[in-house]
């Protein structure tokens, strides 16, 4: 009974504390990002990626929120939430270790491209021994964005199954990506990612949105299921609005976490631009 009472009020006062703390926290963030909608979309973009000029693509002269391998990741990493939300609906099995392997595989290409990526950064900016760092390549926006949307796709079909795993009460335990669901979502990656290659303003604006609504959500999933298991509160849902205290406390960690980082990032640059690179 005592337990009970505990629970009931821990759960009747996070009523009142989550609210308003998502409020605050997304007022804070709002006030210190930089005005406009691409201004906000470069305050995301500004916690997660190191926004390196040369290494992303433009419109109208204008950097994107997210250099190209993580334009590449989120958008991609958006695009599979919503896939799998519409045709694997609450479905909680993780992809066998045969589905497994070309998930590895983009885990690995994104790895091996952006080790060999980071070393030509060192080797363009430093003097020395560091100036004559072996590369396998030299690293280019196209396979950046490619990589990174390999690993947008492999990160979402991990998560999402890992999610409905947690919160549904009576979660489909089959699994939520098969052969043919990976096929589609790997023709509609590659499709958009030729359309990305063109620049043009109007696939461009669009994927701005879609990319940083990636990041968004794959940190408010994660937050969100983090507070699942604090609260102890797995599989406790039927549905979406049943969920809405975990869903906006996730949010209101989502965008702590970017304020906190903006900020930081912000003292030590002094820019809302790439880090500097000499």
């Amino acid at each position: 009974m005592e337990q009970a009472s505990s629970r009931s009020l821990m759960q009747n006062l996070t009523r009142w504390f989550v609210p308003i703390a998502a409020m605050l926290a997304f007022a804070v963030w709002f006030s210190i990002a930089p005005p406009g909608l691409l201004g906000k979309a470069d305050a995301v973009g500004y916690a997660v990626c190191h926004r390196i000029d040369e290494r992303s693509f433009h419109v109208f002269g204008r950097q994107l929120p997210l250099c190209a391998r993580c334009t590449g990741e989120f958008y991609a990493a958006a695009t599979t939430l919503l896939f799998l939300g519409i045709v694997s609906p609450k479905k909680s099995g993780m992809p066998g270790w045969k589905l497994g392997a070309p998930l590895a595989l983009f885990f690995l290409a994104f790895a091996i491209d952006g080790s060999n990526s980071y070393l030509y950064l060192l080797k363009q900016t430093s003097q020395g021994a560091l100036a004559n760092i072996p590369n396998l390549y030299v690293p280019n926006n196209t396979l950046r964005l490619f990589t990174g949307s390999g690993m947008g796709i492999a990160l979402a079909s991990i998560l999402f199954p890992a999610f409905n795993s947690s919160a549904w009460k009576t979660p489909d335990p089959s699994p939520a990506l098969g052969w043919r669901k990976l096929a589609i979502l790997i023709t509609i990656i590659f499709i958009v990612d030729l359309l990305i290659l063109t620049e043009h303003a109007a696939i461009l604006y669009p994927i701005v949105i879609v990319s940083v609504l990636g990041v968004l959500s794959l940190l408010v999933i994660v937050f969100s299921m983090v507070w699942v298991l604090v609260m102890r509160e797995e599989n406790a849902f039927d549905n979406l609005a049943q969920m809405w205290m975990p869903l906006l406390a996730g949010t209101t960690l989502a965008f702590l976490l970017i304020a906190v980082i903006d900020l930081l990032r912000f003292r030590l640059t002094g820019t809302w631009g790439g880090f500097p690179l000499g």
